[in-house]
């Protein structure tokens, strides 16, 4: 195992779930970056499965998607006994008071606009995680 092996198996794993490669590239890019191990997740289905499988610490979670849509994949986490204290962050190109209403309706922990910064992804995991150890 080397150093990097060790950072990851230390830092808690954070879920991507988007649609959009770019925006989950992007994501993993910055999040690994900062030391985070990351896991994709392209819909609700996906989302939710990994979830089961791996445990992450913290979901980004794009709202509109295909099969099952951020709202409902939040909404199904928050109804799990297992899950219902993992934090979720919606992400959307949406930044309307309506939006943001449904999201905090729908259970979720924060509400990230895309496109996002790095500064702005990091600071929302700095916020909801402790600091990867080095």
């Amino acid at each position: 195992m080397n150093a990097s092996d060790a950072q990851a198996r230390s830092a808690p794993a954070i879920l991507v779930v988007d649609d959009s490669s770019t925006i989950r590239r992007s994501a993993e890019i910055f999040l690994n970056q900062a030391g985070y191990p990351v896991l994709l997740a392209e819909d609700g289905f996906e989302a939710l499965s990994c979830i089961v499988d791996h445990e992450p610490a913290l979901v980004f979670c794009d709202i509109l998607m295909p099969r099952l849509d951020g709202y409902h994949t939040c909404s199904l986490i928050r109804t799990s006994e297992r899950f219902s204290e993992l934090p979720v962050v919606l992400l959307s190109s949406r930044d309307g008071l309506f939006d943001r209403a449904r999201g905090a309706l729908a259970g979720a922990t924060a509400y990230l606009t895309k496109p996002f910064a790095k500064d702005s992804l990091l600071r929302t995991v700095r916020e909801l995680l402790p600091p990867p150890v080095s």
